[in-house]
């Protein structure tokens, strides 16, 4: 049986409250179908619903017919969005290596474009995951009023609301607090390493010319110079004994 969404309270204000400031360079930047003019515009919000949902889309990721449709206003960029969250890359590059909280936590970030409220809201997505799938939880999302109030059914998501007022630096991208791969994933995967395959570059062979100024280049001189010897006996302090000249404190006194 399908358990409803379970309640949860916001803990946030940022993504619920209008910005009052002077534009920049974190704003957030609408992408809607309906204000493309051309194929180059076109191109453009599709290319922005695959960075909001996958990050980054390979040749091999892409639905060619998908991006047929929604340039010939068959579907909507809101059903474009919901192909790519229920598409073979999505399940099994995330969804099959993540648990159901992080699923649920990417779907709130990646649709509504904030982040969740607390662990109260990710168990109550991942609870719908459970029940009804991820094409339950997905449908759910897309059809919520925050998700239409925002995005409405031509508009790609986006990270709403960045700056923060008290702060000097604003909310970091969703990419780098949420990445594909759990950290037990990324262990199994290896990640991350440093993969060179390259050659190594070669020193010239001026580099290998002494130029002067090393140590080493004046040892053979050093040795050929006779031994330093006092032929006076001792002279100076060496017969001193230091140990009776230290000062110490004893107790008592």
């Amino acid at each position: 049986m399908a358990l409803p969404l379970l309640k949860y309270a916001p803990t946030s204000q940022n993504s619920r409250v209008k910005a009052l400031r002077v534009g920049s360079d974190e704003d957030p930047k609408a992408v809607a179908m309906d204000k493309a003019m051309d194929r180059e515009d076109q191109n453009f919000v599709i290319e922005a619903a695959y960075r909001q949902i996958f990050f980054h889309a390979f040749k091999v990721d892409r639905d060619r017919t998908l991006e047929s449709q929604l340039r010939d206003g068959q579907i909507t960029v809101r059903d474009f969005i919901r192909s790519l969250c229920l598409s073979d890359t999505f399940t099994r590059s995330f969804y099959n290596l993540n648990s159901n909280y992080r699923v649920a936590r990417h779907l709130v970030e990646k649709l509504l474009g904030r982040p969740v409220h607390g662990k109260s809201e990710e168990i109550a997505w991942s609870a719908v995951i459970m029940t009804r799938g991820i094409k339950g939880a997905v449908d759910d999302i897309l059809n919520s009023q925050e998700y239409l109030d925002n995005f409405g059914y031509d508009t790609v998501p986006y990270h709403r609301n960045r700056v923060v007022g008290s702060r000097d630096l604003g909310e970091s991208p969703f990419n780098l607090t949420s990445p594909r791969y759990e950290a037990y994933y990324r262990s199994i995967l290896g990640f991350p390493q440093v993969v060179y395959t390259g050659t190594a570059k070669a020193f010239p062979e001026r580099t290998r010319q002494r130029r002067g100024g090393f140590p080493e280049d004046y040892l053979p001189w050093v040795r050929t110079l006779p031994a330093l010897r006092n032929s006076g006996g001792s002279s100076g302090n060496t017969g001193m004994d230091y140990m009776a000249k230290v000062p110490y404190r004893s107790i008592g006194r």
